[in-house]
């Protein structure tokens, strides 16, 4: 999991076995952000459209969550946030950068602390090529 910015700078990231839903691994990943970081809004795919993770992220970070799903009946969001969702490019040109890295791809690393420290130097290389 990765918070990352409207530059497509990361801010802050998480790492979890496979199994669990994304959704709700999303409170732990805003916990590590630095304080000032945390953006005002997120943009998920439609795994994170849950009323309750809405008012959940809103109550506890102040952040709005901006995840569409097409086929709900309610609409909870406004069309105006629904277009902010085609930034999400963004988010996805970070994972493709990291895609660079053949140890972070194939996963060599069998502990958690040595991927962790690997991937904590791919985002700082992506942060200087960024700034």
């Amino acid at each position: 999991m990765a918070v990352v910015d409207g530059n497509g700078v990361p801010l802050s990231f998480s790492v979890h076995s496979a199994s669990p839903a994304e959704n709700t691994l999303l409170e732990e990943t805003l916990e590590v952000a630095p304080e000032g970081l945390i953006p005002k809004r997120l943009i998920g795919d439609k795994a994170y459209d849950d009323d309750k993770l809405d008012r959940c992220v809103r109550d506890r970070f102040g952040v709005e969550l901006i995840a569409p799903n097409r086929r709900r009946r309610s609409k909870t969001q406004d069309a105006r946030s629904l277009r902010r969702y085609k930034r999400r490019w963004k988010v996805e040109r970070l994972f493709a950068w990291l895609g660079n890295s053949r140890r972070l791809v194939v996963r060599y690393e069998h502990h958690v602390e040595n991927f962790m420290g690997f991937l904590s130097l791919a985002f700082a290389l992506v942060t200087l090529r960024r700034l």
